[in-house]
Order: structure tokens, then C-alpha cells, then sequence
């Protein structure tokens, strides 16, 4: 599947450049990748709001641009935000108002519209404006407009973007839930802990190619076999990092500010320790702790788009 767009000067660009993709049923499949690297426009691809420029994308075997209504029917969006929901109408009224849309029958409406209040953990405020809800209000929302018509696939666009700690975690749960259903949900997030958690396969996408797909373990195992030496400090500059870098067995290092602190995460082989070659590079500066651990799916995220962009 590709999609393309003019930009400046009249030179033609990939938003999605032969992206090859498959959900299977009872599976989370998740979209990753910098901004501008084409996971919501593939996405809207597959909600039918964007047209591919070749190629097939399909919901279910419903191709999207020739039979968009079935895709529709069968395929359910949860969005991020404001967007899709009405500010000044109660959260049963906006259900409501999207069950008729979708196009549930009238006695169906209240009983499956309680079930889902229930369920995201909103009944109580079913009677309140939407403008006083908190994001993560909003967010339990979304699913239950999502979920009303019992679709068989979900598209999830960034969920839990700006929830709180806790309003994330009870947000993963509910999407858990949805595949032990059955459904398939495509999942796009920049949270790679929550890609870790949810899913089963993860797709990586830049500037509009998959660079890479599997699961979260065999991509952390592309990291091939790298430890990542940890380190807080204060002080750090830039010409500190450019040394550790040049250092025999350091593969990468990562800088992260933290106020007065900062983040030192070395990539090395398993086959050297690097431990003592960083401290001495760093004697001086305030160093408050350090600590060795396993790839993650972000150091793997991060090598792969870092492997890419060379």
C-alpha cells in the first residue's frame, strides 16, 4: 500500500511507501514510528477518511476504497482528544447520538449504552457535559463510542496520549479486554512500554517504509546482545558524550535531562564491560547512581531508527 502527496517545489512524497501489513483475529498489532513516519495516515487508510495512491488495504476482506460502508461497519475507531466527541452534549447523549448513527436499534440502544458506561468506568457521570471531563474521561469515552456497534476490528490512535499514570494503565486494561473478545486491534502509540505490554507483534515505521516487524522480544534481540549501562549524573555535556562514544565496545549512547540531572544510557556487547572506562571518562562530574539492564523495546526502537537514518 503507498500514499503519496506534492510537496514543496512539486515533488512528489511518501506519506506510506509500500507498507505490507496484516492484523490477524484476536491480535494487537502495533504501529510505531517518529512523527511523519505514517502511522496516521495508514490509519486514516483504514478508517476510509484517505485514499491509498496504490495498492489494496482491506478490513476483514472488505476492500476500503471499494466497499468503504462493510469496512466501516465492521471496524471500530478510538481516538485521542476532543476530537469526535460533542463538548456540550452528556456522555450518554453523545452514545446516543452515535447509535442512531451507526445505526442500532432503538431498544438496543440504552442496555448496550449502560453496559459500556459500566464498563469504562463512567456510569455515575453518564449525565454530565463532556467539557467538564477530564482527559482520561474522555478518553473511557472514546472506547465506549468505539465498542457501541460490537465491532470486529479496532483502530486505536495514540489512546493514551496525556493521560495520567494511573488513567494509562486502567486505559491498557480496557484495551486488553478487547482482544481477549477476539477483536483485532491495531494499536499506533510513542509509548514503547505500552507496546511492550499490548502487543503481540509491533510494526517500525519511518518515512513512510516498515523498517522492521516481529515481536517485542525478537526485536529487542536485534539489539544483539547489547547491555545498557545506565547512568545518572550531573554535569554532562556534550563533549563528554562524543568521548564515551569513541570508547572500544560502546555501540551507542543516549543523553536524557532530568532538571539538574541527566541520563546516561551506554550501549556496549555483553562480551566487554565498559563500566570503568565510563566513570573514569566521567570522574569529576556528580555521579548518582549506576546500574546495568537488558535491552528494552525503546533501546531497540531506537537502534533500529538510528541503523535506518545512517
Amino acid at each position: 500500500m503507498t500514499r503519496t502527496f506534492k510537496g514543496p517545489q512539486g515533488r512528489v512524497k511518501h506519506a506510506i511507501n509500500g507498507l505490507s501489513l496484516r492484523v490477524e483475529r484476536g491480535e494487537m498489532v502495533g504501529l510505531l514510528g517518529p512523527n511523519g513516519a505514517g502511522k496516521t495516515s495508514t490509519a486514516k487508510i483504514l478508517m476510509t477518511v484517505l485514499l491509498p495512491t496504490s495498492g489494496k488495504a482491506g478490513i476483514l476482506g472488505h476492500d476500503v476504497v471499494r466497499d468503504p460502508q462493510t469496512a466501516r461497519r465492521v471496524t471500530g475507531v478510538i481516538l485521542g482528544g476532543d476530537a469526535g466527541l460533542y463538548a456540550r452534549l452528556t456522555a450518554v447523549d453523545n452514545l446516543l447520538l452515535f447509535a442512531d448513527l451507526y445505526g442500532i436499534p432503538y431498544r438496543e440502544q440504552k442496555p448496550r449504552i449502560r453496559d459500556l458506561l459500566d464498563m469504562v468506568g463512567l456510569l455515575g457521570n453518564e449525565r454530565k457535559r463532556v467539557e467538564s471531563f477530564s482527559r482520561g474521561m474522555k478518553q473511557r469515552l472514546h472506547i465506549a463510542r468505539g465498542l457501541l456497534h460490537d465491532p470486529d476490528v479496532v483502530i486505536l490512535d495514540e489512546p493514551s496520549n496525556g493521560i495520567d499514570p494511573v488513567g494509562a494503565r486502567e486505559l491498557r486494561a480496557l484495551i486488553r479486554e478487547q482482544v481477549r473478545d477476539g477483536r483485532s486491534v491495531l494499536l499506533t502509540t510513542h509509548y514503547m512500554f505500552e507496546a511492550d505490554e499490548l502487543c503481540d507483534r509491533v510494526a517500525v515505521m519511518r518515512d513512510g517504509t516498515k523498517i522492521a516487524e516481529g515481536t517485542p522480544d525478537s526485536l529487542k534481540k536485534q539489539t544483539d546482545g547489547q547491555v545498557v549501562l545506565t547512568v545518572t549524573v550531573s554535569g554532562v555535556g556534550e563533549d563528554h558524550v562524543g568521548r564515551l562514544r569513541a570508547l572500544p565496545g560502546v555501540r551507542s549512547v543516549g543523553l536524557t535531562e532530568h532538571g539538574g540531572s541527566q541520563t546516561l544510557d551506554v550501549h556496549s556487547g555483553q562480551e566487554t564491560d565498559v563500566t570503568a572506562a565510563v566513570l573514569a571518562e566521567l570522574r569529576g562530574l556528580s555521579v548518582i547512581q549506576v546500574s546495568k539492564r537488558e535491552p528494552t523495546l525503546e533501546d531497540a526502537y531506537v537502534s533500529l531508527i538510528s541503523q535506518d537514518r545512517r
